[in-house]
């Protein structure tokens, strides 16, 4: 029997020809890494290799890393198996990875949507045999409404609030969601304040995206300067000490999860923005459709009722456990403030 292409080990996604791993969750000699989350590029690795937008991010995360960067197209060979990143649309510098030998071609997306989100390379689909998809919002009823309504919604809401004379809350994940959010914010209603971890993470991606102005809170910063205007936090914020200096305030979840009846109350939240980093049921299925692929592997999400699914539609589909995507649940909170984003 002819050994895959690409197999899954205890340690992660390996090419067994290059001797490489993709996105491995235990540390390896050589990883290719698609993107920055912390469910996906992890610390004790030899060597990485990643898209150069991504080097600035990981090494924030990770510290002293050996990383080599390259860019989107370009082919890289290692034991004569040509290898190449193309965006994945999930967050800055996210990348699919396309693996060739023999005229056999894989591609491994990590997480990705193809919504255009403005900052993000937009999503480019990519031919090959066999697909290793995400899943994470692979049910029907996840339908994302277009992302200029609901960012249209977030600044009509933090407009209300600062009529009435409070702070806005607004809670998205430290890499990706919070530069999303910000990007889009209407800086005419008022003035945008920041937690460390969202505003450190920030800095790191400026000289890639012209962001709007920003005012860290630290300990000096009053009760009444937050008045009216609106903070971005990371989850983990939510309930914490820190959060006790924006009183009055009203809070928001801008989230996937958002979609969920319940969402928001098990949240803790008073208002839920339905705003996702990942592909809806649809996305997943015409992204699927457009690599010609006939074999899929789906590995995070919901695994089982999305392959079933696909194998109904004459896919050679099926699952594969991985570490991905550990804390993207509907009752998630961050473990920590560089966690992976819904």
């Amino acid at each position: 029997m002819k050994k895959p292409l690409l197999e899954f080990t205890d340690k992660g996604i390996y090419c067994d020809v290059a001797k490489v791993y993709l996105d491995p969750w235990k540390p390896v000699a050589k990883a290719i890494i698609s993107h920055g989350h912390a469910d996906h590029s992890r610390w004790g690795h030899k060597q990485y290799i990643t898209h150069h937008r991504n080097v600035p991010i990981i090494t924030h995360r990770l510290g002293e890393i050996q990383v080599t960067g390259v860019e989107w197209g370009e082919t890289f060979l290692i034991n004569n198996v040509k290898f190449s990143l193309h965006p994945a649309g999930h967050i800055i510098g996210s990348s699919q990875i396309r693996v060739e030998h023999k005229g056999e071609v894989w591609v491994f997306t990590g997480d990705y949507k193809t919504e255009n989100d403005g900052i993000s390379t937009p999503y480019e689909a990519i031919k090959c045999h066999t697909f290793i998809t995400e899943c994470t919002f692979g049910l029907p009823a996840f339908s994302w409404t277009p992302q200029q309504e609901v960012l249209n919604n977030i600044n009509q809401w933090w407009g209300q609030n600062k009529s009435q004379g409070q702070t806005s809350v607004l809670f998205g994940y430290s890499l990706g969601k919070a530069q999303r959010l910000l990007k889009y914010l209407n800086t005419d209603i008022g003035k945008i304040y920041t937690h460390g971890a969202i505003e450190n993470m920030t800095a790191v991606l400026r000289p890639l995206v012209d962001f709007p102005e920003t005012n860290l809170i630290t300990r000096d910063t009053k009760k009444s300067e937050l008045l009216g205007n609106i903070v971005l936090a990371p989850p983990s914020a939510h309930g914490s000490v820190w959060i006790r200096k924006m009183v009055p305030y009203v809070t928001a979840s801008a989230s996937g999860w958002m979609a969920f009846r319940g969402a928001r109350r098990r949240r803790a939240v008073d208002k839920g923005f339905v705003l996702s980093d990942h592909c809806d049921w649809q996305e997943l299925l015409t992204s699927i459709e457009a690599t010609g692929a006939e074999k899929i592997i789906c590995t995070h999400g919901y695994t089982d009722i999305f392959s079933r699914y696909l194998r109904e539609l004459g896919y050679d589909a099926r699952t594969e456990s991985t570490q991905y995507g550990e804390e993207e649940n509907e009752i998630a909170t961050d473990k920590s403030t560089e966690s992976v984003s819904a």
